[in-house]
């Protein structure tokens, strides 16, 4: 059964677009980060790190967890994603912004993987435009059932991007 989704609202549409804000949300959704651990991870400031969280968290797509101490007492908040941007339809959104942040969390993504890491594969095909539907109702469905698998503790993650487009 496909996620329900709903169209995205204007805010939620902008908070998506930037590469940053993609790699928190994917950060965070199999474990909660700090603002902290966010910078270092993502090789930023805190201040800066902690405007997109903010973003993050005003269009709700991040959600505050319990405070704890850090390591030297100060009051720490982690952040999980809530998987929103999952349930996101951005049919009535300028496709550009959305498409160039998620290239950009791609290309920051590939870059830290080791050569051996990744497995590439580039097609170009010629079919009729309502098979190019199919085919992307089907590659939809298959995306959709590997997210929906239950979380496995301790394994490792694999990432896809998928980009269709004319040929020319």
């Amino acid at each position: 059964m496909p996620t329900k989704r709903r169209l995205s609202t204007e805010a939620e549409a902008a908070a998506l677009a930037s590469g940053i804000r993609l790699r928190i949300i994917r950060l965070t959704s199999y474990g909660a980060m700090t603002n902290k651990e966010l910078a270092e991870r993502l090789g930023r400031d805190p201040a800066t790190m902690l405007h997109h969280v903010r973003r993050l968290v005003e269009t709700g797509f991040l959600a505050p967890q319990e405070p704890r101490r850090g390591t030297r007492g100060a009051k720490e908040i982690p952040y999980r994603s809530t998987g929103l941007s999952w349930q996101l339809e951005n049919d009535d959104v300028e496709p550009a912004p959305l498409n160039e942040a998620m290239l950009e969390a791609y290309l920051a993504e590939f870059a830290e993987a080791e050569p051996g890491e990744v497995d590439s594969s580039r097609l170009v095909f010629q079919v009729p435009p309502q098979d190019v539907e199919e085919f992307k109702e089907r590659l939809g469905e298959l995306l959709e059932e590997f997210s929906r698998r239950p979380d496995a503790p301790g394994q490792g993650r694999t990432a896809v991007y998928v980009s269709i487009y004319p040929s020319r």
